[in-house]
């Protein structure tokens, strides 16, 4: 039994897929879409803005930026968590891509002319489960207002 168990746990772990550039570019865009969603008033300079900042960030076309933004929208209601999301972001992406990401989740936020309650205390959620600390998540916010 004790030879079963000492296998079991010096079995080597399986092997996790890195997620690739697309699954990071619709990974990205659908906490984009949650953010301009929180407000429950999505506007079209935001979905402008997600589109924008895809094709910026995630080398993808403007017509894959779109179709991932479409598919994004189509299925925001079904995203139990931003975990899934953040999680695979974590896994792939330095702490500057990240706090880049985080920039342009502001652009997003900002691209209406107006910073709701909601959205920025979503935002913080999502600086947190992006392992970004308040410096971090407060450059992000100057350089994305400065940008606009």
């Amino acid at each position: 039994m004790i030879e079963r168990l000492k296998q079991l746990f010096s079995a080597p772990a399986p092997e996790r897929k890195a997620p690739d550039a697309r699954q990071l570019a619709i990974a990205s865009t659908s906490l984009m879409v949650q953010l301009a969603r929180v407000d429950s008033n999505q506007d079209d300079r935001e979905l402008q803005t997600i589109v924008d900042c895809a094709v910026k960030a995630n080398q993808v076309t403007r017509e894959e930026a779109e179709e991932i933004l479409k598919d994004a929208l189509d299925h925001a209601d079904d995203a139990t968590s931003m975990y899934e999301f953040t999680g695979q972001i974590n896994e792939s992406l330095d702490q500057d891509a990240k706090q880049i990401l985080l920039e342009n989740i502001w652009r997003v936020a900002f691209a209406d002319g107006r910073i709701d309650k909601y959205e920025e205390h979503l935002i913080r959620r999502m600086a947190d489960l992006l392992h970004l600390n308040h410096r971090e998540y407060m450059q992000a916010r100057h350089r994305a207002e400065g940008a606009g």
